[in-house]
């Protein structure tokens, strides 16, 4: 059959086969296909580069070779600055440091230079902070020494958080309160504290005893012992002071004051001292 004419003449455009129309397809997707193909290729290999620490040594070579070269321009560490400084050591300051004299200021992390202090026992908070040239400035928040725990025969101090400060030389921080007992270091101040608002109790106080780690005893000068009821020493204490106005009940002789119960006071006297012999009489009939 032949192919109808259009009205000038000419044939009309032939349909292109299945293989054409396919073609056609395949290239509409291959270009997109392409390009996802070398962005995972280039991401692919940016992430070995990452992930091999190729960037990282050649970044801290980089740095390095800065530093040196920042060092012999003179923005070299020549001096450290300590404001705040009562019983922190130089050892244990300069090991916080962690770098000697000479070396590059801009390479000092002030932030974690502080984080090293403050892993100091004695240091609370730190400030650090670099002034150039050459300065490292540290201003020191220290702990101050509250009292004396003694805990399976050893004697530390402490401070008012229960953090160990010195084991050893414990003369040269004076007289401190004397708390005794597993547990009693973190709750020191609760009690003594407690102590110190009842002066009666207070200038006969030799120790604060804690008792299976729940409540606590009162050890006084005179020996004798105030047993305190478990979370309710405030008024018990309260109390003793209005006992020992009333009726001097302190300056008794007393072994123990047991206020463990809410409605009774029991009275523990002290041992009678032993009767002494009575003088033998001399034998008459004894021969010298």
């Amino acid at each position: 059959m032949r192919p109808l004419m259009r009205r000038n003449g000419e044939a009309p455009p032939r349909r292109p086969g299945r293989f054409r129309l396919w073609l056609r397809r395949s290239r509409r997707y291959a270009r997109p296909a392409l390009l996802g193909g070398v962005v995972l290729s280039v991401g692919g290999a940016i992430a070995l580069v990452l992930t091999s620490g190729m960037v990282q040594r050649a970044a801290g070579e980089a740095a390095g070779g800065l530093g040196v070269w920042l060092a012999d321009a003179g923005l070299a560490l020549g001096r450290i600055e300590i404001e705040g400084r009562v019983h922190t050591s130089d050892a244990a300051l300069l090991a916080a440091v962690g770098a000697q004299r000479g070396a590059p200021i801009l390479s000092i992390d002030p932030d974690a230079v502080r984080e090293r202090l403050r892993a100091i026992a004695w240091v609370r908070d730190a400030e650090v902070r670099r002034r150039l040239p050459g300065t490292l400035e540290i201003r020191l928040v220290e702990r101050t020494p509250f009292a004396i725990w003694q805990h399976q025969g050893t004697h530390v101090v402490i401070d008012r958080d229960g953090v160990v400060l010195a084991e050893s030389g414990l003369q040269q921080f004076g007289p401190l309160p004397l708390v005794v007992g597993a547990g009693a270091a973190p709750r020191a101040a609760e009690i003594l504290d407690l102590v110190a608002r009842t002066p009666a109790v207070n200038e006969r106080f030799r120790a604060a005893v804690r008792v299976a780690d729940r409540r606590w005893n009162i050890r006084l000068s005179s020996g004798a012992d105030v047993l305190l009821p478990e979370g309710a020493e405030a008024p018990a204490l309260e109390r003793l002071s209005s006992l020992q106005a009333s009726h001097a009940l302190l300056d008794k002789g007393l072994a123990a004051v047991d206020m463990r119960l809410p409605d009774r006071l029991v009275l523990r006297p002290l041992p009678a001292p032993p009767e002494s012999a009575p003088p033998r009489r001399p034998d008459p009939h004894a021969r010298g």
